[in-house]
């Protein structure tokens, strides 16, 4: 692939791993993606360089000593390491778990929402269109490389997900939710998947319709909770 090192941009067909642990994980995980690594001459931790060198050389990729574009690319004086991978796309596995995002729009929650569900084994995350780009640094950043453990599969809308799916239980989780999150009994026999809406608008209220609503009881100082802490409280409480 021609690469130009330049900051990154959507269109591109390739992204990159800012730091050293997302560079590490995407070397360990999708080497088969990687087109090249570049180490900044004052990187101290002599450990992490050697880990790095020893994977490239592995999966023969190439490892380059470059000042020059570590500091075009870095968003951050303490980054010293940075990946170049080509975009991929992944497909869901149908017999699992999943997490559904209808539009998200936040870098931050997209990436700990990947590390979370990871965290709590549910590998498989559905993106509904319009949404946030999760190949960009910030997110692969913000979910700590976990984004090279799971699959992330994006579907222009609901039904194009919900029709290339088996029988399953969805579960919406609106703030008109009909049931408690802690009162809802998990069917372990039928995989589940767990739908959650935008960060400022929630999910239509048509969703209540697809499958058992769900409402994350908190105090009623607040309006709603940050997406990927609700993401995290329905992952414990379902895989608990």
């Amino acid at each position: 692939m021609d690469i130009q090192i330049k900051k990154y941009q959507g269109k591109m067909e390739y992204s990159y791993t800012l730091g050293a642990f997302p560079t590490i994980e995407l070397l360990k995980n999708k080497p088969e993606k990687v087109i090249c690594v570049y180490v900044h001459p004052d990187m101290d931790s002599q450990q992490q360089r050697d880990l790095v060198e020893t994977l490239c050389s592995k999966n023969n990729i190439p490892f380059e000593v470059s000042k020059k574009n570590v500091e075009k690319l870095r968003d951050k004086e303490n980054c010293f390491l940075i990946g170049v991978f080509e975009k991929y796309e992944d497909v869901l596995d149908r017999d699992a778990n999943h997490v559904v995002l209808v539009n998200p729009s936040d870098m931050g929650n997209m990436g700990t929402i990947l590390r979370t569900a990871m965290g709590f084994g549910v590998k498989n995350i559905a993106v509904i269109e319009p949404c946030v780009d999760y190949f960009n640094p910030k997110v692969v950043r913000a979910s700590m490389g976990a984004c090279f453990q799971t699959n992330i599969q994006k579907f222009s809308d609901f039904e194009s997900y919900k029709n290339t799916m088996e029988t399953r239980n969805y579960y919406p989780f609106m703030l008109k939710g009909a049931k408690d999150l802690q009162e809802e009994a998990v069917d372990k026999n039928e995989c589940f998947s767990l739908v959650f809406g935008n960060e400022a608008t929630g999910l239509p209220d048509w969703y209540a319709k697809i499958g058992q609503s769900i409402r994350i009881r908190h105090n009623d100082t607040i309006d709603s909770l940050n997406l990927s802490m609700a993401v995290g409280i329905a992952l414990y409480e379902f895989t608990k």
